[in-house]
């Protein structure tokens, strides 16, 4: 990556400029100067105090990326819906992991990204963004690499990463919008399971009332946190669980996972700073639902 310094920037320390201006946080810069990166300036290494002067070209060299033992490349198929030199954006299918876990150890996204990733040789590991569910379909954003990471997860801690959700829901929701705002926090008789906890992190949902459909609601929802099953556990906790989703109280009569679908997403490049804004159409067995609702009432 470079940047040459304009008079606004003249006399400036390069961490600060580092920092400021390019969007590196401080574990960033750490990695670069301890794991083997370079910082240079006009072609010549210098360290985080030098004091950059109008028309230096500074170049921050990042250290080889290294993949994780026990992720390997699989050819999972991708719905990519876009991608460039910097981030990568996915349709992801239901029934599969973004990350391996202990529950799911290969067979995920991620898995699938490295084979992408070798196929065009690409020195690069994964960097989820805004990771979904195993059972939540939609649109999953990927840094490719650790500069694209570290500004997006910034952009990200600020709000400025944007997703909207449509969900099914049991129930008539009532009223048909409105906020939830409720802390969350892990229940303590699951391991899997979050619940709504006055010690919990706080959580806010903005919700609306799109469709009703015998008994069931559709839904959709934009976060203003990014809690861990957000949607599902205060959804859950106000009486309209996910339709499927037996974690939290919905049965599987019309859809058998959870009817969660990340339609749109919203965010500043991290290199371009274009806004770039994405949607997508609900997965196929969500559009079934309706008819199956419709066919039955």
């Amino acid at each position: 990556m470079k940047w040459q310094i304009d008079t606004h920037h003249d006399q400036t320390l390069l961490r600060d400029y580092l920092r400021n201006v390019c969007g590196f946080s401080k574990r960033t810069l750490a990695q670069v100067k301890y794991h083997g990166g370079k910082i240079l300036v006009n072609n010549e290494p210098k360290t985080v105090r030098y004091v950059v002067a109008k028309g230096d070209i500074i170049q921050v060299i990042f250290p080889p990326e290294i993949r994780s033992a026990y992720m390997k490349p699989e050819p999972i198929p991708l719905s990519i819906v876009y991608e460039d030199d910097d981030v990568l954006v996915i349709n992801k299918q239901p029934h599969i992991a973004t990350i391996p876990s202990i529950h799911h150890p290969n067979h995920t996204i991620a898995n699938g990204v490295l084979h992408h990733y070798d196929q065009q040789k690409l020195p690069y590991t994964v960097h989820v963004v805004t990771r979904l569910d195993r059972d939540t379909s939609g649109l999953l954003l990927i840094a490719k690499h650790r500069y694209a990471h570290a500004i997006l997860f910034h952009s990200q801690q600020k709000g400025e990463v944007k997703r909207t959700y449509n969900a099914v829901v049991e129930g008539i929701v009532k009223p048909s919008s409105g906020t939830i705002h409720a802390p969350i926090n892990r229940d303590p008789n699951s391991i899997l399971k979050r619940m709504v906890a006055e010690d919990g992190q706080e959580a806010i949902t903005h919700y609306c009332v799109l469709n009703y459909w015998s008994g069931h609601s559709l839904v959709e929802l934009n976060l203003e946190t990014g809690r861990t099953h957000q949607i599902r556990v205060h959804l859950s906790d106000k009486g309209y669980p996910l339709a499927g989703d037996t974690l939290y109280g919905g049965k599987k009569q019309v859809i058998n996972r959870q009817a969660l679908h990340c339609i749109k997403l919203e965010f500043v490049h991290p290199i371009t700073n274009k806004r770039m804004v994405f949607t997508i159409g609900l997965h196929d067995d969500i559009k079934q639902i309706e008819q199956n609702l419709k066919n039955n009432g």
